[in-house]
């Protein structure tokens, strides 16, 4: 089953889920859907917004508490980690709020900033923005998308304008992608060592 489907299926709980864990794409065909009157487009972003913010807060927890062994057992996340460690000491307030919009970090990046010394409260409160504004704008994004379509292509059947709507939001997650993707990253981290593990003993060690 493809996500439109599951969300067409499933309504809300899907828009839950999705957004707990990954996020884009099922908000945005969840905001298209709402377009067609098949949700309601408030219930949409209260949903993700709670669901999102739930999710990171349980990773922020999870990094707190966890990372360290986490990243031991599992090598993989350490470039990430590491990337959001070093982005924390340049952008500190801008990165938390906008960590749901950086690809690759969706998850890592909560537990990362759990292991750095960002009180759980002002995380709490500033992942509290975050949700509540990626709701509105990546679910108004479906939404408006989903009623332009139907405005433009009246004369078009149903199936198809469903199909042109995940075109549309494909191509947006493909542009989305290509703008966060880290470009080098690894090579920059392996030129210098030293930055690297100053940064891990300095961000990593909680006061």
């Amino acid at each position: 089953m493809d996500i439109a489907s599951w969300v067409q299926s499933w309504g809300l709980p899907a828009v839950a889920v999705g957004s707990f864990l990954e996020g884009e794409s099922v908000l945005l065909i969840a905001g298209a859907a709402a377009a067609r009157g098949h949700l309601s487009i408030q219930a949409v972003m209260v949903v993700a917004a709670v669901a999102s913010f739930i999710g990171d807060q349980l990773f922020f927890l999870i990094g707190r508490h966890y990372g360290a062994t986490l990243l031991t057992r599992f090598p993989a996340l350490q470039p990430r980690a590491l990337r959001v460690a070093l982005l924390l000491e340049r952008h500190h307030l801008p990165l938390i709020l906008s960590i749901r919009f950086l690809y690759g970090l969706r998850v890592a990046g909560p537990i990362a900033i759990g292991m750095s010394r960002v009180p759980w409260s002002r995380f709490l409160v500033l992942n509290f923005v975050g949700a509540v504004f990626w709701a509105v704008l990546i679910g108004g994004l479906g939404y408006g998308t989903g009623h332009a379509l139907a405005y433009a292509l009246q004369s078009v059947d149903a199936d198809e304008l469903w199909g042109l709507a995940l075109l549309a939001v494909s191509i947006f997650l493909a542009w989305l992608i290509a703008r966060h993707s880290p470009r080098g990253t690894s090579g920059r981290e392996g030129a210098h060592p030293d930055l690297t593990q100053a940064a891990k003993n300095h961000i990593w060690r909680r006061k």
